[in-house]
């Protein structure tokens, strides 16, 4: 059974940082497209960042380039989403989810995405 766990949420001035995890069971993060997306109350949901986790490839959205990072442990299994620089805009819950592989122009769309977290509340205020 795949299970996709978000961690690394909470509540922040605007300005500060945040690292979240994605830790997988049951699912092979090293050969497959991670990514994560949010939801703010009232609005869809976005893609936020994504990684060829078999080419290291990255993919952000413009609102996040230069702010956020996407990266992987392989050895643990684990992806992880470094922000900087929050906005209280940044506010949303955060999931993780996965798919077999990242295009750079579909690694957006959350319906391509099989395996999701319950994800992480993260709260920037200003």
């Amino acid at each position: 059974q795949v299970q996709l766990v978000e961690s690394g949420g909470g509540s922040v001035q605007a300005g500060g940082s945040l690292r979240l995890s994605c830790a997988a069971s049951g699912y092979t993060v090293s050969s497959n497209c991670m990514g994560w997306f949010r939801q703010a109350p009232g609005k869809e949901r976005e893609g936020v960042a994504a990684i060829s986790t078999r080419s290291s490839n990255t993919f952000y959205a413009d609102s996040v380039k230069g702010r956020f990072t996407i990266s992987q442990d392989n050895a643990k299994n684990t992806v992880y989403l470094q922000m900087n620089s929050l906005k209280p805009e940044d506010t949303a819950m955060y999931y993780c989810a996965a798919r077999v592989a990242c295009y750079s122009g579909s690694w957006y769309r959350e319906w391509q995405y099989v395996h999701w977290g319950q994800g992480t509340q993260v709260t920037v205020s200003s």
